[in-house]
């Protein structure tokens, strides 16, 4: 299996006031293709702030974040962003719905900005196989908690991403919710043969994947295999 995504010696300084914050310092690990894992770690410790260098949302101070051969951090944003197009989904924990669009219409986005001519069908198809084809026209005022996180499972599949980051996807949820909604997120990139990373701080959700990289301070204290996994991801 290649390398997905390789993180080099990365470090994330911001500027507060005269002084410095240094949020994330001398990170290192490498993905493989296929690999499930996740990320955790108390408030503060930049779980999310290292998801964004990751996924190309933002530069980091030193270091270099690696998509296969393409070093993100040398990448203008346009090109980083053409980049997350055609090969990052995302799920967020506040659902990041567009709130007028349709549940089918916000599916099909990332479809559509790739020019995709299938758009509507695969959109009609990941709808379906998260339980909400009789939802399709609804709102997202119009949908529960879970059902936009449903919708916001089958956006981030759409477009057959190689890589899919979700920052705290269960955080908004009640308990059974979200279990419903990690054996559909679980199942589908198995189905879809997706690289998943997970950001939580959710220790169980983090025991149901293969690997779990734990950050404190802004380092990594631990990176092992999980071989309790509950889930065949």
């Amino acid at each position: 299996m290649r390398d997905i995504l390789k993180v080099e010696n990365l470090s994330k300084v911001y500027k507060s006031g005269s002084k410095n914050l240094t949020v994330l310092e001398g990170i290192n690990f490498s993905i493989k293709e296929g690999e499930v894992l996740s990320i955790v770690g108390p408030s503060g410790s930049g779980k999310t702030t290292l998801l964004g260098l990751c996924a190309g949302l933002d530069k980091a101070t030193t270091g270099t974040v690696s998509f296969y051969d393409t070093v993100i951090n040398t990448l203008t944003e346009d090109e980083r962003a053409a980049l997350r197009s055609e090969n990052v989904g995302f799920i967020f924990q506040n659902f990041q719905l567009i709130p007028t669009l349709s549940a089918l219409e916000n599916v099909m986005i990332p479809l559509e900005l790739q020019g995709n001519a299938k758009a509507k069908h695969r959109s009609l198809e990941l709808l379906e196989r998260v339980g909400l084809s009789d939802r399709y026209d609804h709102y997202p005022t119009q949908l529960s908690g879970g059902e936009q996180q449903r919708v916001s499972l089958a956006r981030a599949f759409s477009s057959n991403p190689k890589i899919l980051f979700a920052d705290e996807p269960t955080g908004n949820l009640d308990d059974e919710t979200s279990h419903n909604v990690e054996s559909l997120m679980f199942e589908l990139n198995k189905e879809e043969n997706t690289t998943l990373v997970i950001v939580t701080h959710d220790m169980e959700l983090a025991g149901k994947t293969k690997r779990i990289i734990q950050l404190k301070g802004g380092h990594i204290v631990s990176d092992m295999l999980n071989e309790h996994t509950t889930v065949n991801a």
